[in-house]
């Protein structure tokens, strides 16, 4: 059957240039020197937002770019590949890289954790965020195609497993979608426990905001009812949870544990705004997948990064929840499915518009 494409937006972007990859494209790339050395990512570029979804690591992605602003943090090893330190307790911090986000779990998340003897789990080390963010994707494909006449849409897809011989045996089916003319990245995951037994499953989603985006005077938004510091640390930290400073050589890190409030549709969001430059970032997500959410403050030099981390568990770790006796697990044989969308926020009125959203759930 002939279709005709006579819409404006399909003909009018295909009169205005000889390729679409002039304004929008996936493209498999592979980087070439240092630690980063071999990587293999999928570039995506959709207008005026451009992002790099890694390929041999869970095809999380590391870097975001709009309008030519970079949004989020890069960590001070910069880009790597897979390492011999990616799992080894805490040395697994050479390995983290920031990004936009990187996916934690499964058996673990937070701090390093060591199975105590007695524990009715299987005996295990795990290291700092667990180990599925170092997974290389399997079954990697990248597209770019019409929906109908007016919608272009970029995507990216992969399948990692996080798995052992005698134990866990978990599969992460993961769609990146993002639509020409849309600031906006829609992360759709799937796991499945392809085991005989019931598994743990930590999962959290770190992402991490960084300069310019992040600089002094930006503020930080979530509908927030109550934040409670994690440790003394964060307690004697003086400075609001939602206000960002200029860096302070060696400042240690401060981390809250946030009660948010969810719209009426059960939505929640959180994110960034820097009215100097005019932009903001938003992730937003279902509340009821995620019933912790945690906010990473950085503000010491070099090291300068807030992350917002929604979460189906605690920052304050495996040992916690076992202790409490409601660590998450997911049954043999059944999957779990989390969405999370990134938005980007551009303009004085679209600042306003989210803070208002935030301001209206708080009843402020």
């Amino acid at each position: 059957m002939l279709v005709h494409h006579d819409n404006p937006a399909r003909a009018g972007m295909l009169a205005r240039m000889g390729s679409l990859q002039q304004a929008a494209y996936t493209r498999p790339i592979e980087y070439q020197e240092g630690r980063a050395h071999g990587l293999r990512a999928i570039e995506v570029k959709n207008g005026p937002l451009r992002f790099m979804s890694m390929a041999d690591r869970a095809l999380d992605i590391a870097q975001i770019e709009y309008r030519g602003e970079n949004l989020t943090f890069l960590s001070k090893p910069g880009l790597n590949g897979r390492n011999q330190f990616d799992t080894n307790g805490l040395e697994a911090q050479r390995s983290i890289m920031g990004g936009l986000f990187f996916t934690c779990g499964f058996e673990n998340i937070c701090a390093p954790y060591v199975t105590p003897e007695g524990s009715k789990y299987p005996a295990g080390s795990y290291p700092m965020h667990g180990r599925i963010r170092t997974t290389p994707a399997e079954h990697v494909s990248s597209d770019a195609y019409w929906d109908g006449d007016d919608r272009y849409v970029l995507q990216v897809s992969g399948e990692m497993r996080e798995a052992e011989l005698f134990g866990e045996n978990m599969v992460l089916r993961r769609s990146i979608t993002s639509v020409y003319g849309e600031p906006r990245i829609t992360v759709e995951d799937e796991v499945t426990n392809e085991s005989f037994r019931t598994e743990p499953l930590m999962w959290m989603y770190h992402c991490n905001v960084g300069w310019p985006l992040l600089d002094e005077g930006a503020e930080v938004v979530i509908p927030s009812r109550k934040a409670t510091p994690r440790d003394a640390t964060t307690a004697a930290d003086g400075t609001p949870w939602n206000e960002i400073g200029a860096p302070v050589d060696n400042r240690p890190e401060s981390v809250y544990l946030h009660e948010l409030v969810a719209d009426k549709d059960g939505r929640g969001f959180a994110g960034v705004v820097n009215r100097r430059l005019g932009l903001g970032l938003m992730i937003e997500f279902d509340a009821a997948d995620f019933p912790y959410f945690m906010e990473w403050k950085s503000m010491g030099s070099g090291d300068y990064v807030v992350g917002l981390e929604p979460s189906n568990s605690s920052v304050l770790g495996r040992g916690w929840h076992e202790e409490r006796g409601d660590l998450h697990t997911l049954a043999p044989q059944t999957s779990e499915r989390k969405t999370l969308t990134f938005t980007v926020i551009e303009g004085d009125e679209a600042i306003d518009a989210l803070i208002a959203r935030r301001d209206a759930l708080l009843g402020a």
